[in-house]
């Protein structure tokens, strides 16, 4: 699919023309850190330029019934296909580029003062591309992402794993409210509210699931540095988001060995 197909503005389109990765004089642009910047390149990659998608979504309504716990999957579908969009555009700059990859991806959610149900939905991390060749793209043909930073990338690389990209899974869930007899019989004890603890966790195993699903569509071995979030955004006090997301690898290589650590001495007394 051609760039402005997925949404790329001119503007985008004449900032990554004037990257011009490769070319004598070019220069690049990235939001790694120096000792990230250094392992990406010793891991035997180079940095192309600074890649974003961005997805401004308006998200709809949905009203759970007040006293059941239930996923909104009207929430659920909105919320994943903002960050999609926003991860798409990305890839569709990272592939103008000529990028194998995008590393240190930061995904994020703000909500604007245009309306408590807007937000801006972004992905912005560094393209790369393998210095020696060799393929380095995903089943899909897309360039590899990953939210690891580059220490824990240049590690992965290291120990004969590659990242093949990022996975997610979202779940909106309403969990119900407690009956007025329910709290009153509950005042002043410790004691385990059942019915909420049923509600977050099988949120949570929703948002797991479909974050695994998709690591198993790329064929992925495993997926790490999975973080598992909840977001609360505008919905209440009893409509909350849970948020999975990590980096699908697979290994390259049989040898999984890690360096051994160097024994450094102090000076200090």
């Amino acid at each position: 699919m051609e760039p402005n197909q997925m949404g790329l503005p001119p503007d985008a389109m004449a900032r990554l023309a004037e990257l011009q990765p490769g070319r004598p004089g070019s220069i690049f642009t990235s939001d790694l850190s120096v000792n990230e910047f250094l392992l990406v390149r010793q891991a035997g990659f180079r940095p192309l330029g600074l890649v974003l998608g961005s997805s401004v979504y308006h998200v709809g309504i949905q009203v759970g019934r007040w006293g059941k716990n239930q996923e909104l999957g009207t929430l659920s579908q909105a919320m994943y296909h903002a960050r999609e969009l926003a991860m798409t555009r990305m890839e569709a700059e990272a592939n103008v580029l000529g990028a194998d990859g995008i590393v240190a991806v930061r995904l994020e959610v703000e909500l604007k003062e245009w309306g408590t149900d807007i937000a801006e939905f972004i992905a912005v991390g560094t393209a790369v591309k393998a210095e020696h060749g060799g393929n380095w793209r995903n089943n899909r043909n897309q360039p590899f992402t990953s939210d690891l930073s580059g220490q824990d990338f240049w590690t992965l690389l290291q120990t004969g794993y590659m990242p093949l990209g990022m996975v997610m899974g979202t779940c909106v869930y309403h969990v119900a409210h407690r009956k007025l007899g329910n709290v009153v019989a509950n005042i002043g004890q410790n004691t385990e509210l059942p019915d909420f603890t049923q509600a977050l966790y099988d949120a949570r195993e929703l948002a797991m699931e479909r974050m695994q699903r998709e690591a198993e569509r790329l064929q992925a071995e495993g997926i790490v540095g999975v973080n598992l979030s909840q977001h609360n955004h505008t919905w209440g006090g009893h409509t909350t988001e849970f948020f999975a997301i990590g980096t699908a690898v697979r290994p390259i290589r049989a040898d999984h060995e890690i360096q051994r650590p160097t024994m450094v001495l102090g000076l200090d007394s």
